[in-house]
């Protein structure tokens, strides 16, 4: 059963565009809208991705960043993460105000992590592509990434779990390793057609 509501992932990608917008305009973080369903008020880990629009997924990435945990209430996770994936990741310079009409925003709502117990040769086949995102930490390491993201790139599930720990910083078979903690996730990912255009829930679907 989906626990955000079609109208309700509207609502977040609409804030988080206005979010970056005000934000790129005046420098102001702007204030949940005095409409905002109470179930947003809930504390949620949450992502938001600027993607370029009309070009290949493998290239169309311009900010990422959220809060993995359920740290903030939602309406406010998302206005945050909406502006640090604009300005502050670190792989990409800021977006300029007139970069946003060739740029879609998605939200993604998460559950909380979940760490993968038993021998660390059996991860992959505790997760699944098309359901699952995955953060590997190992020491002060970590790195997360989106169910979105294997689809996108055609990987399977090693294939993910490397990536993963590529994106922490460590050696891409550091999942095999003892130490090292991989924690699984699933999240409703709602986007933009086109930017500014309808919102639809984005099913994820393994090749």
């Amino acid at each position: 059963m989906y626990r955000i509501k079609d109208e309700w992932g509207e609502f977040l990608v609409r804030l988080a565009r206005r979010a970056i917008e005000e934000y790129l305009k005046t420098g102001r973080e702007i204030e949940p809208p005095e409409d905002t369903p109470p179930e947003l008020w809930k504390k949620m880990g949450v992502f938001v991705t600027l993607n370029r629009h009309n070009v290949p997924p493998q290239m169309a990435l311009r900010g990422c960043i959220g809060f993995p945990l359920p740290l903030y209430p939602l309406v406010k996770a998302t206005i945050k993460a909406a502006i640090y994936a604009a300005v502050d990741d670190p792989r990409f310079p800021p977006v300029r105000l007139e970069e946003m009409d060739a740029i879609t925003v998605e939200v993604s709502v998460l559950t909380p992590p979940e760490l993968i117990e038993g021998p660390p040769e059996e991860r992959p086949k505790k997760i699944k592509v098309g359901r699952d995102g995955l953060i590997v930490e190992k020491g002060i390491y970590s790195g997360l990434l989106l169910p979105q993201v294997p689809i996108e790139w055609g990987w399977d599930e090693e294939e993910f779990l490397a990536e993963t720990c590529w994106k922490a910083g460590l050696p891409p078979d550091c999942w095999l390793d003892e130490d090292t903690k991989v924690y699984r996730f699933t999240a409703e990912i709602f986007e933009e057609e086109y930017p500014r255009g309808p919102v639809k829930r984005r099913s994820l679907v393994s090749p």
